[in-house]
């Protein structure tokens, strides 16, 4: 999501401030890959948009097929449309939350009827018999006809009807740079229930868990509108809008209807405007590039976004050669509004910003379809594994398109969690994304100590046991839900090193990281742990003869080491709050973490 827009605030920041229930272990561990179930769900869905009033009526129909060893009893759907009306969860917590999201405010309080929000179910089947419903807020609670049995597959037969609200958050219509229709979270969409059961959060600021399916969507609208998202469209001929050559065979109706289809996702995201240009890139061995923006952009924007298109096929290269190849046939580029928030097989973007920001926002988005839309970790409980990992590769692969230094973009990140930490509003990266006291907690836990994680994590294994890591993730994980056990196992298996020390103390606590150097007398060499959190130790010395020499403390509960061209020399256990080692020379000067890697809150204690 909008990483441009939290990167920029968290940097005037630094400015100013100098499986079944029963298999369970914890909220962040699920059974092993070898008996891992998730859920599956198919869509048909057949959309009629009225572009004059922003209502459009819905028909869905939907097989969710009942993979866990549970007897489900009741259902449930999201209706995020809801949260954008006065007096919704979203709007009372914009309006009283400390640091308010400055494009919400108190908008959805001032909304007026035709502005808001809604989708209002009108009937629901299970197997054609109706079921009891209830809307409570942005979630439809269903009981249901008869349990679904471990392995059913069922029906469930939909018509509702729904309003587009003005664009606040994500979706919405008539966005600040024209944009008629940005459709995310725009239908009934079944909530996911997986080993930890259901999961039916409500819309109140932060993001999404989805279940594993396949859609098939008709889209009826004005002819004249251009749509682009989710999906390989199926009837391109037949709607006429560039999407491949041959005979036009439109029709002569005010509304035309775009059919599309998509495989193996978890969401379905589309927009939708007149003034759309549509562009396509194809990516060597890769997908094809869509690129959807308005046409009556100042000319230098519009030469941005044809100056952004090699950019975005050579991202997209980077990240399927070190991460994992994308899967699908195409991704889209869209011009949506809002900063910028990923979704299945494309992303909306705010489209007239400088280069530099379009382009930071495409690299961060398109990550986003490795970290999260294929490895579709929840988000509202770790979603600094999206996030953070997306923040990460993004700026890897900005660094590596333009030939500039990723050590620059990461200090900065550092910067900012130090900030955090001596703000004295940290909390643990498993508190819940919509329970933390401020917005800028969970923004700086999601993006930077998420994007720490998985850079000290190169320091704590060795850089090439990283990437290695990164690749076994995606193979073993892509198309489900892993959790931050899963990621952490994988990078136990890959190092032959205990890890769980690094995800619990990183993730579940607080605790912070500063060793010093304590002592140096001619040989002999004293370290000191002040900091809760241990880790190994990386040390350079320099002799009075002028020469170095690299040394490598093991932390003694990994149980190994790092590959190291350093001297190993013993272990520290963490509960000693001193280390002290002789060298073979007289010593002149001693530095910890030479390279910056470790998020040492006190670096002024690092040499002596």
């Amino acid at each position: 999501m909008n990483r441009l827009f939290i990167y920029l605030f968290c940097v005037a920041l630094i400015f100013s401030c100098g499986s079944s229930k029963t298999a369970i272990v914890s909220n962040t561990s699920q059974t092993s890959n070898s008996t891992y179930w998730q859920q599956h769900v198919d869509y048909k869905m057949e959309i009629d948009m009225d572009v004059n009033t922003y209502q459009y009526k819905g028909k869905q129909t939907l097989v969710y097929t009942n993979n866990s060893p549970d007897v489900l009893n009741k259902v449930f759907y999201h209706l995020y449309f809801n949260a954008f009306q006065p007096d919704s969860e979203m709007d009372v917590r914009s309006r009283t939350i400390a640091d308010p999201d400055a494009r919400v405010g108190d908008r959805i309080s001032k909304l007026k009827p035709n502005e808001i929000g809604y989708i209002k179910v009108n009937t629901l089947k299970q197997n054609g018999t109706v079921l009891k419903h209830k809307t409570v807020g942005t979630v439809l609670e269903v009981n249901l006809a008869n349990p679904i049995q471990p392995g059913e597959s069922v029906t469930f037969n939909m018509i509702f009807d729904a309003q587009v609200p003005v664009q606040i958050r994500r979706s919405g219509r008539n966005n600040k740079e024209g944009v008629a229709l940005s459709m995310a979270q725009w239908y009934p969409k079944l909530a996911e229930y997986d080993f930890e059961g259901w999961h039916t959060d409500p819309y109140i600021g932060r993001e999404f868990h989805g279940v594993w399916g396949n859609f098939d969507v008709k889209l009826t609208l004005d002819k004249n509108y251009t749509v682009g998202g989710t999906g390989y469209l199926q009837n391109p001929n037949e709607i006429g809008h560039g999407y491949e050559t041959g005979i036009l065979n439109r029709s002569d109706s005010d509304k035309l209807t775009w059919h599309f289809k998509a495989p193996n996702v978890h969401d379905f995201t589309w927009a939708a405007d007149p003034e759309y240009t549509h562009d396509t890139l194809q990516v060597p061995n890769g997908p094809l590039l869509h690129f959807l923006y308005k046409s009556t952009m100042p000319s230098e924007k519009l030469v941005n976004w044809k100056n952004l298109q090699p950019k975005a096929s050579e991202l997209m290269q980077f990240f399927s050669a070190n991460i994992g190849q994308y899967p699908y046939k195409q991704y889209s580029i869209i011009q949506g509004g809002d900063g910028g928030m990923e979704y299945g097989m494309c992303t909306l973007i705010v489209g007239e910003g400088e280069f530099d920001g379009l382009f930071g926002v495409t690299a961060h988005e398109m990550a986003h379809s490795w970290f999260q839309f294929l490895l579709a970790t929840n988000e509202l409980t770790n979603y600094w594994m999206d996030e953070g990992f997306t923040e990460y590769f993004g700026e890897l692969a900005g660094s590596h398109v333009f030939k500039t230094s990723f050590e620059k973009p990461t200090r900065q990140v550092y910067d900012v969690y130090n900030y955090y930490v001596q703000s004295g509003t940290e909390q643990p990266q498993t508190t819940h994304a919509d329970r933390f006291n401020f917005n800028r907690s969970s923004s700086i836990s999601a993006y930077y100590k998420g994007y720490i994680f998985l850079n000290q994590l190169a320091y704590v294994i060795g850089q090439e046991n990283q990437k290695e890591t990164i690749k076994e993730y995606f193979k073993a994980w892509s198309f489900k839900h892993p959790t931050p056990n899963d990621f952490i196992r994988i990078a136990e298996k890959v190092s032959g090193l205990e890890l769980d020390w690094y995800l619990n103390d990183w993730t579940r606590t607080i605790n912070t990281i500063d060793y010093g150097v304590k002592s140096v007398e001619n040989e002999s060499i004293t370290l000191e742990r002040i900091g809760l959190m241990p880790m190994p130790i990386d040390l350079t010395v320099t002799y009075v003869d002028g020469t170095t020499e690299d040394f490598y403390i093991p932390l003694q509960m990994m149980r190994g080491e790092k590959p190291t061209s350093a001297t190993i020399i013993d272990d520290w256990a963490w509960a000693y709050p001193t280390y002290t080692f002789e060298t073979s020379k007289a010593v002149q000067s001693v530095e910890i973490d030479a390279l910056n890697m470790m998020a040492d809150i006190n670096k002024e204690n690092n040499k002596k």
